[in-house]
C-alpha cells in the first residue's frame, strides 16, 4: 500500500572511502533507506516499523531468491507498514518505516548479531547471504541499517531539543504457525523493564471482547531482544512499547483498520496521560550492559 502523504527522506549509502573500498550499496532508482510518514504529525509520540518492507537493492538481486520467498515472514513482517501508516494517522504521529528487506540487513537486531544477516531461516536457505564477508555486512550496514536507526536518534532529539520526551512505538506483526505450533495470540505487547505503556495497554487489550493478548508472546521484548526500543527507548528512559499483531489479521485493508482503531483508541488513552511524558529510571542496573 503506497503512501499518500510521507515525506520519503534519503541518505545516501556510506562514501566509498579509501581507494579499493566496494562502491556504495544504493544506487539510482532504489529505494531510500527509510520512509518518513507524516512528519508533521503533531503528538509527543514517534512509531517505528524495522520490518516494513520487502525491498531489495538492485546491486543484490533477490539474494538468491525466488520472488515468492521475498512474500514470505522471512523477508518482511506482513501489514506491519500498512499498520503503521494507519496509526500514524490516527494517533497523529510521525512514522519511520525501514526501506529494505530485514534479509539485507535486520533493522531490529544489533549488527554482531548473527540473525542480523540471515543465511537460513523459515526452512529457507538465502544463498545471497551464505559466506557473507565483513566488507558487504559493513556496506550493507552503511547503506540501510545506519540511516534508519540515524533517523530515528535525531527525531527523537527533535523532541529533545523542544523541551519534550517523547513516546516510541515499534509495530510488528508475526506468523500466525511457527513451525507446527499454531500461534493464539491476536496481539501480543512486548516490554522490558518500564511497564509505563505495556501495562495499561495489556489491561484495554484485554478489555477488548474476543481477543487473545500475549504478555511477552509470541517474543519477548527482554533484553537483549528488540534492539531499536532497547536501543532508543529503554537506554534512555523514554516511555515506549512494542506491538505484534498476528499477520492473518493484516491481510486486508478491513483487517488494518480494525487493528488501527483497536490500538488507536488504547494508545491514544494512554498517551493523553501527562505524567506519561517523564525520564523513566530503572530502580535495577542492567546486568551485562548493552
Amino acid at each position: 500500500m503506497p503512501p499518500t502523504d510521507s515525506a520519503c527522506a534519503t541518505i545516501p549509502a556510506a562514501a566509498a572511502g579509501r581507494a579499493g573500498a566496494r562502491p556504495r550499496l544504493l544506487g539510482e532508482g532504489d529505494p531510500p533507506p527509510f520512509e518518513l510518514h507524516h512528519a508533521a504529525g503533531r503528538r509527543q509520540a514517534l512509531i517505528v516499523c524495522d520490518h516494513a518492507s520487502r525491498a531489495f537493492p538492485r546491486a543484490l538481486g533477490r539474494l538468491g531468491l525466488p520472488d515468492e520467498a521475498t512474500w514470505r515472514h522471512i523477508a518482511w513482517d506482513i501489514g506491519a507498514a500498512e499498520l503503521a501508516r494507519a496509526l500514524s494517522a490516527r494517533l497523529d504521529a510521525p512514522a519511520l518505516l525501514a526501506g529494505y528487506s530485514r534479509l539485507v540487513v535486520d533493522c531490529n537486531r544489533r549488527l554482531e548479531d548473527p540473525s542480523c544477516f540471515v543465511a537460513f531461516g523459515d526452512g529457507q536457505r538465502v544463498p545471497g547471504n551464505e559466506a557473507l564477508g565483513e566488507a558487504e555486512r559493513r556496506q550493507r550496514a552503511a547503506a540501510c541499517h545506519e540511516p534508519y536507526h540515524k533517523a530515528i536518534a535525531s527525531r527523537l532529539h527533535e523532541f529533545r531539543r523542544e523541551g519534550r520526551v517523547p513516546a516510541l512505538i515499534a509495530v510488528h506483526s508475526f506468523t500466525p504457525v511457527l513451525g507446527t505450533e499454531a500461534r493464539p495470540w491476536n496481539v501480543g505487547v512486548l516490554w522490558d523493564r518500564d511497564p509505563r505503556m505495556a501495562l495499561p495497554l495489556l489491561t484495554r487489550l484485554r478489555a477488548e471482547p474476543g481477543l487473545v493478548v500475549g504478555d511477552n508472546q509470541p517474543y519477548s521484548g527482554r533484553h537483549p531482544a528488540d534492539y531499536t526500543v532497547d536501543h532508543h527507548a529503554d537506554s534512555a528512559g523514554l516511555p515506549h512499547v512494542c506491538l505484534e499483531v498476528r499477520q492473518d489479521e493484516l491481510l486486508t485493508p478491513a483487517g488494518i483498520a480494525r487493528w488501527a482503531e483497536i490500538l488507536g483508541r488504547a494508545l491514544a488513552d494512554i498517551l493523553a496521560d501527562e505524567s506519561l511524558y517523564a525520564v523513566w529510571q530503572a530502580r535495577e542496573p542492567r546486568s551485562g550492559g548493552r
